[in-house]
């Protein structure tokens, strides 16, 4: 008797192609990007801009995947974790993934629309840094600090959309983006640096031999302490900036939670097996989870 394999739905094949069963990617984009409002607003920031940025996370995290499985198709074919995904398997066409994709970030632009115009001028940006980050991997060495912009561009879009004005004006995103914004985009970006360098040891051998540029290959032998000091600046940068900007208590416990799991990332990590690092990556957005609960419980218990 023999069997017969059903071919899958186009519908399933798009989820698969937006990693649509792997939330860790939109999560880690989401907690810094709420950690930010709720500065931004000084606590509850209302449903409309939750609504507004929570969706658009999801929405531009699936696009970028659509436009970096693009850009990857050649190299993922010799990678054993990614060689069946749908566009280098040739389930979804080149042309079908970027239609997709562009359909899912004009759909996180119209949400944007509905803020105000210092936010729609950062997402033009974000969505730059979106499709310039998968043809980094060419030529930069450590294609991750790259990700930390885009991963990080939540930041600043989230202090404009909280108190920016509704007025068009060139000086719109200065005067909505304060300078602190920033910093705590550099401190998120080391973040990236952490949990990509991560992910980015798991794939090492395979990367090596076909000639893609990573963090992981860059810093060879320096790797796992390379991670440690990237999670360290990260959270030394947002236990400074919450202190300065009056965050106390119950946020300073959330970096506590956070630095606990930076600890224990280093016993998974530190052998460099496949299986712990890339167990040390799916769990980062639990990190960023406790930072965002001690901003939120710090500022609603005022």
């Amino acid at each position: 008797m023999t069997s017969t394999v059903l071919p899958r739905s186009r519908l399933a094949l798009y989820l698969d192609l937006v990693r649509w069963d792997r939330p860790a990617g939109w999560l880690l984009l989401l907690w810094p990007t709420l950690s930010a409002l709720w500065i931004a607003a000084d606590g509850w920031p209302g449903w409309h801009l939750v609504v507004v940025f929570v969706a658009g996370t999801v929405l531009m995290r699936s696009a970028g995947c659509c436009v970096n499985d693009v850009a990857d198709r050649e190299f993922d074919r010799h990678v054993k974790r990614t060689a069946k995904r749908p566009v280098t398997a040739g389930a979804v066409s080149v042309r079908e993934a970027l239609a997709l994709g562009a359909v899912l970030a004009l759909a996180a632009f119209v949400l944007v629309l509905t803020t105000n115009p210092a936010a729609v001028g950062l997402s033009v940006v974000a969505l730059a840094v979106t499709l310039v980050y998968p043809y980094s991997k060419r030529w930069l060495s450590m294609p991750q600090s790259v990700l930390g912009i885009a991963f990080s561009f939540g930041i600043p879009m989230a202090f404009a959309a909280a108190l920016g004005s509704s007025e068009w004006r060139l000086a719109a995103i200065p005067e909505s983006v304060p300078p602190h914004a920033w910093w705590l985009l550099v401190a998120n970006l080391f973040w990236v640096l952490a949990y990509d360098t991560e992910y980015a040891m798991v794939d090492r051998d395979d990367d090596l031999r076909i000639g893609m540029k990573t963090s992981a290959i860059t810093l060879g032998r320096f790797d796992v302490a390379a991670v440690m000091l990237f999670y360290g600046l990260h959270l030394a940068g947002w236990a400074v900036l919450g202190h300065l900007l009056g965050l106390g208590r119950w946020f300073f416990v959330g970096i506590g939670v956070a630095a606990a799991q930076a600890a224990w990332h280093y016993t998974l990590i530190r052998t460099r097996a496949r299986e712990g690092c890339f167990k040390a990556f799916r769990l980062n957005h639990w990190l960023g989870l406790a930072i965002f609960a001690g901003v939120a419980v710090d500022l609603a218990l005022r």
